[in-house]
């Protein structure tokens, strides 16, 4: 648990960065994908989960990341 809450705290870190650093241009980013088709983001949305769950996997089960 002390783990999982740990990675919890870095992905809040990482996520605040972009609107800290450059929140005009967070503001046309997020402008821009409230255009965007519902599916295009499911699509980027399901690419995204796909990669993490890869990452986990590789990092928990294989010797890549010793």
């Amino acid at each position: 648990m002390k783990l999982f809450v740990t990675v919890l705290g870095l992905i809040f870190v990482l996520e605040a960065i972009p609107y800290v650093l450059f929140p005009e241009g967070m503001q046309r980013w997020l402008a821009r994908i409230s255009q965007m088709p519902a599916g295009a983001l499911r699509g980027t949305g399901l690419f995204a989960l796909a990669l993490g769950l890869l990452l986990c996997y590789l990092t928990q089960r294989t010797a890549l990341f010793p």
